[in-house]
């Protein structure tokens, strides 16, 4: 099991971030700060704000479709009612050969974020009373999470979920909301840090894309839930420099002349690269909402690769360059793949994860995105946890999209008002160096520690022990602090942690 970072001394990281500039959040589209309290981010503002939520609870009173349609799909999930009980435990375990306990925490989560979705749009205190009691029952109880590698997974995915839950009802009177800000910050985000420090031991590429952006996902939303501006800092610099195949242009490595660019996990299977296109949009949306555009970096990457897998995962042809991938663990044992091709694909499969992405390029920013657009429609209405199955795969995403990212078409004052869309708002001088060549339709040179597999096997295949402590992130303790352009803190890890374990089995 990985030692617990201590919370007490990323803190005093914070400490130091705090007297430089914020993140300069923006107006308009983008959510208002919360200034009247001296807070460092707008609240509620991860996947939702006021303007959403208000947004939301308007349509369906007017019974405007296709809200109402997605409306309906919450009101039917059995994990809104608010009649819903939790059932907590101490520990969560997720792989190896503990119980495997870990449904219980994924269906409370999903059925907190149902009910306090629900009740922003009816009303209704009961839904966010249930809410409250399923997030103080965790937040008393919680104290660890554990398992095989898997646990990095239960951390990222289940970490960023309830911080979504919990904003939603961050102000309601019986919420324990420094309880629970003490569990995202002790039994969640440190095994986040870890993973993104230290890969479990593993090679840089051992970890498919979808590891590091679930964990990537869990330290931006704890970071903003918990007001901590050097914690947001760390996880927006790892996406646009971070070493893992999480960084954006190591999960979207390839932008080809028909402007759309190969998802790294297409080489794999389609199950993990739709996972891994729903996290990445759950980051950027989650980034815009406090003002900081993601969705348009490196010339709107995402958008292209977005539109690739939209493409392959409705049948349809797309290139994919040849690359392999090194496996293992760090001075032990090690191997490779390669891939030479996208996967098959399914037609059929589907998840929640399209409304969010299609909605923000085309009605946002009012740009084609054909594929986008068709998928959206394909899929809506959208449901979520428990209505794309009863395992965890069916849990990977909050969803209803369908109710809660159709928005009308921006106003040209509003997309004026929109977050900043480049390297020179958040990133460093390195940043804008690229966002040229992927905006000219040439192939970007492949960055082979980005390289990819074809194997459809699951995640826990590549389960390596991981073992040490630090007082600090090593991202933080080795990357030290940098003050960039438009007065952000960036902490930037230069160099990974050695000491790397066998691998199990």
């Amino acid at each position: 099991m990985t030692a617990q970072i201590s919370r007490r001394s990323t803190l005093k990281i914070a400490g130091i971030a705090a007297g430089a500039a914020g993140l300069g959040v923006g107006t308009g589209l983008a959510a208002t700060p919360a200034s009247a309290a001296g807070a460092a981010f707008a609240h509620p503002g991860l996947l939702h704000t006021s303007a959403d939520l208000a947004r939301m609870a308007a349509k369906v009173k007017a019974g405007a479709r296709p809200h109402t349609a997605g409306f309906a799909k919450l009101t039917a999930n059995p994990h809104s009612q608010s009649s819903w009980t939790p059932r907590p435990v101490a520990t969560v375990y997720r792989g190896g050969g503990s119980p495997q306990n870990y449904a219980q925490l994924y269906k409370d989560v999903h059925a907190a974020y149902q009910n306090a979705l629900r009740h922003h749009i009816t009303g209704e205190r009961a839904h966010a009373d249930t809410a409250v009691r399923i997030l103080n029952a965790w937040s008393g109880t919680l104290t660890s999470v554990q398992g095989s590698a898997d646990r990095f997974l239960a951390a990222g995915l289940y970490g960023y979920q309830f911080a979504n839950a919990a904003e939603l009802v961050r102000d309601h009177d019986d919420f324990e909301l420094d309880r629970f800000k003490t569990m995202l910050s002790e039994v969640f985000a440190p095994l986040s840090d870890d993973f993104l420090v230290r890969h479990n031991g593993a090679v840089i590429t051992n970890y498919w894309p979808n590891w590091d952006l679930a964990n990537m996902a869990c330290v931006l939303a704890t970071g903003i839930f918990c007001d901590d501006k050097a914690q947001v800092a760390r996880a927006v610099d790892y996406f646009k420099n971070g070493e893992g195949l999480g960084a954006v242009r190591k999960a979207i490595p390839v932008v080809h002349d028909d402007g759309l660019a190969e998802w790294l996990e297409a080489g794999r299977d389609q199950g993990h690269a739709l996972l891994g296109v729903g996290l990445m949009g759950t980051f950027c949306e989650m980034a815009w909402n406090q003002g900081v555009d993601l969705y348009g970096y490196d010339d709107n990457r995402f958008l292209k690769g977005a539109q690739y897998v939209a493409k392959w995962a409705m049948g349809g042809k797309v290139a994919y360059t040849a690359n392999t991938r090194a496996k293992g663990a760090v001075n032990g044992w090690s191997g490779r793949e390669t891939a030479s091709d996208a996967a098959g694909v399914d037609p059929n499969m589907t998840r929640p994860i399209w409304a969010m992405i299609a909605n923000h390029y085309t009605k946002r920013r009012g740009l084609d995105a054909s594929y986008l657009t068709r998928m959206a429609a394909k899929a809506a209405p959208e449901g979520g946890g428990g209505d794309y199955g009863p395992d965890s795969g069916g849990y990977d995403q909050l969803g209803f999209g369908t109710l809660a990212f159709t928005r009308d078409r921006a106003t040209a004052a509003e997309a004026d008002a929109a977050p900043t869309a480049s390297g020179s708002d958040t990133g460093s001088a390195a940043d804008t160096g690229s966002a040229a060549g992927a905006g000219s339709g040439k192939k970007d040179a492949r960055d082979t520690s980005s390289s990819s597999s074809a194997s459809a096997q699951g995640d826990r295949g590549e389960d390596l022990a991981a073992t040490g402590t630090s007082d600090l992130p090593a991202w933080t303790a080795a990357g030290g602090i940098a003050a960039l352009t438009g007065g952000l803190l960036l902490l930037r890890r230069r160099t990974r942690s050695g000491g790397g374990d066998a691998p199990q089995g």
